[in-house]
């Protein structure tokens, strides 16, 4: 049991609020998993691509490595900064994002790497990760999160949710349910080229709408083939650096609840999550119909 969380604001200034809403959000479907917590953030655009990596472990060499294989990429440093279990350095880099980003996952735990995308997740509760990270006080156009109790792998920052399309930029899923395909659905995918670093399904399903997108697919019409393609039950929110989605299979096993106004579009497991953003306030929400699909962009 996991919960899941996202919001989108409509207008490009209003995004103020982004992690502070998020925080909260996931505060209200803390009991869902209080092993550990993640968000992944759309801020406005960095000044290169940053890229965030998990250094819990020999934290100076992993260091290291990550400055040594950026060399060899010929990728320039524009800033660097530990926080928390994690190094981030933002840098010039005009390759292709796959090898790149392939070649640095083999010097050190890649949590992201995105023009606007950074992902932020550890160990403990949503407002742990604010007082490590400072997750409230980021601003941005949209976000998602996700609370973890783990059932199939251990309490580590690496395992927590949400996962980025290995090997593509600015796409992040967060997800609740199970793929019972994604064995058959991984090699197809490795067969042509791309590589895993967990046995997670939520990172396929990321690495699968990256792909798509990549071939000239819009989100919609990727969501749409999701949902024939991938069997088991879901309820995923997917983000790219415009916008944001949703997809539930035909069973429609996995809760999700939306609201949405003028200024925003707000999905979350339980309504509980949603009242946290309007206090006090009656809301008019809605559960998606199983086999579902819709986008949101500017």
């Amino acid at each position: 049991m996991c919960g899941i969380a996202g919001i989108f604001f409509k207008h490009p200034d209003a995004g103020a609020t982004l992690g502070r809403s998020l925080v909260n959000m996931l505060d209200g479907c803390q009991h869902r998993g209080l092993d550990s917590t993640g968000f992944a953030l759309y801020e406005p655009d960095f000044k290169g691509l940053r890229l965030r990596f998990i250094i819990d472990e020999d934290a100076d060499g992993a260091v290291a490595r990550i400055k040594s294989a950026l060399a060899e990429q010929g990728a320039k440093i524009l800033s660097e900064k530990r926080e928390g279990a994690t190094f981030v350095v933002e840098v010039e880099h005009s390759g292709e994002i796959r090898p790149f980003a392939y070649a640095m996952e083999h010097a050190a735990k890649l949590v992201s790497i995105g023009s606007a995308l950074d992902i932020i997740k550890d160990v403990g509760t949503a407002h742990d990760l604010d007082k490590i990270y400072g997750v409230g006080a980021i601003a941005g156009s949209h976000g998602v999160g996700h609370v973890r109790l783990a059932t199939e792998s251990e309490v580590k920052p690496e395992a927590a949710h949400p996962f980025w399309a290995t090997g593509f930029s600015d796409v992040a899923i967060v997800h609740n349910g199970q793929i019972t395909n994604y064995w058959k659905m991984r090699r197809r995918l490795e067969a042509r080229g791309f590589e895993f670093r967990t046995d997670n399904d939520s990172e396929l399903i990321a690495v699968y709408l990256a792909d798509k997108l990549a071939q000239g697919e819009t989100l919609e019409q990727a969501l749409e083939q999701s949902v024939d393609d991938l069997d088991g039950v879901f309820s995923f929110l997917v983000s790219t650096k415009d916008g944001i989605g949703f997809a539930k299979d035909r069973l429609a096993a996995k809760p999700m609840v939306m609201f949405e106004n003028d200024e925003l579009v707000a999905i979350a497991s339980e309504e509980v999550s949603l009242n946290r953003l309007f206090p006090g306030q009656p809301l008019s929400t809605t559960e998606p119909a199983p086999g579902t699909f819709r986008t949101w962009s500017r």
